[in-house]
């Protein structure tokens, strides 16, 4: 296994014009095999755990925020759990691509959110939020990490979707730190 840390400063990739606020999440990519990836991107947020749970768990309001998510409903689990059905939206070499999945979540308030995928345009996509207080500026904040593992078919190039999805989760952890600070309780 191959591990790489990308931080914005470091990846060429990424366009010059990128919010320069990518530089609060780190990023650190694990090559499992050939086509499987493990991507784990973390974040601090100046708020409690328990604001940042509210957010991350108002699935259906996801959409609103998250840069690269079209869409996010909850479905009915055979099992009384907890399903969603997401579908991700991007532009990838001038072409717009997308992607679904149904993932089945399990939550442990207010620390954790595994998911699963059941169904989707993945040979495998699994993963999970972490949501671990820490001190920040002298008040409670959260450190939010968040891993997904990543097996594209084989119709979508990893090479290609690797930096993307990097790039993806920056993006994204923001969103959900600035949709935390925008709510008022």
């Amino acid at each position: 296994m191959i591990k790489e840390q990308n931080t914005p400063q470091s990846d060429s990739k990424l366009p010059e014009d990128t919010n320069p606020n990518l530089q609060d999440v780190t990023v650190e990519v694990e090559i499992i095999t050939d086509r499987q990836r493990k991507i784990a991107a973390k974040i601090k947020i100046a708020n409690p755990v328990e604001k940042v749970w509210k957010v991350l768990t108002d699935y259906q309001a996801l959409p609103e925020f998250v840069p690269s998510l079209a869409s996010s409903r909850k479905l009915e689990h055979p099992n009384g759990g907890i399903r969603l059905e997401q579908i991700g939206s991007q532009r990838l070499l001038r072409m717009n691509f997308s992607a679904r999945v149904v993932l089945d979540l399990e939550e442990s308030f207010p620390n954790l959110i595994n998911f699963q995928m059941v169904e989707g345009d993945f040979k495998d996509f699994c993963g999970s939020w972490r949501l671990n207080s820490c001190i920040l500026d002298d008040k409670t904040g959260t450190l939010l990490c968040y891993t997904v593992k990543v097996w594209p078919k084989l119709t979508m190039p990893s090479r290609i979707i690797e930096p993307r999805l990097s790039q993806d989760m920056q993006s994204n952890l923001l969103a959900v730190r600035q949709r935390v600070e925008e709510i008022q309780e």
